[in-house]
């Protein structure tokens, strides 16, 4: 009777000692899967009190703490040199597109840069879609908006990569404010382009011209 007392005892000792290694197992489990960061954005919460946290975002990260330190990190946000409206951007992407579809990404950022030099000039109208559309003796600058396909013209995801590099600030093209494919242009249009402008490099098939 007390051998039976006493292994009836001794399997619940070994019940209690293998729940207790369970619940030490399952906490250990819990911790290992908490993450070591936390980020946390910083918000404007006068101006928007409640917005949800995003997973892309251009801001700044506060910071990221673990139990053991508290580090400070900071996303800088992309800035844009050139602010345009919805329309002025659409016409920028259409003209390069009509322009330059087939060249590389330089060729389309020469084109997108002429135009944005024009409305940066005193010589030029004030918008991309008034650059675009410009007419000088009733023809148009630009022979994509002559022909029509301009206004065919549906951006690729090439032209958009580069004409947003021109609009954060990329630069190549060393001021020019005409471009003329010659193996195409009309050869008395070509003779003004070679008299009255200077001649600043070719890239693609196209020469760049600025004012002499």
């Amino acid at each position: 009777m007390y051998k039976k007392f006493i292994m009836q005892l001794f399997l619940c000792n070994m019940l209690l000692i293998t729940g207790w290694f369970c619940a030490k197992g399952t906490q250990i489990t819990q911790l290992a899967s908490t993450p070591a960061f936390k980020l946390s954005l910083i918000k404007d919460y006068e101006t928007a009190p409640e917005q949800p946290r995003a997973d892309r975002f251009f801001g700044m990260l506060k910071r990221a703490a673990s139990g053991q330190r508290v580090v400070d990190y900071t996303v800088l946000e992309r800035e844009y040199k050139y602010e345009l409206s919805e329309e002025d951007y659409e016409a920028l992407l259409k003209i390069v597109q009509a322009e330059a579809g087939n060249e590389d990404e330089e060729g389309k950022m020469l084109v997108a840069g002429v135009v944005l030099n024009r409305v940066q000039s005193d010589k030029f109208p004030d918008t991309v879609v008034q650059v675009v559309m410009q007419q000088e003796e009733g023809v148009y600058q630009f022979s994509p908006v002559a022909n029509g396909s301009y206004f065919k013209a549906k951006a690729t995801q090439d032209t958009i990569d580069a004409v947003e590099r021109v609009l954060c600030g990329e630069d190549i093209t060393q001021g020019a404010l005409y471009f003329a494919a010659r193996k195409y242009a009309d050869p008395e249009k070509m003779k003004w382009f070679d008299c009255a402008l200077v001649r600043l490099f070719e890239h693609g098939g196209h020469e760049f011209f600025t004012n002499g």
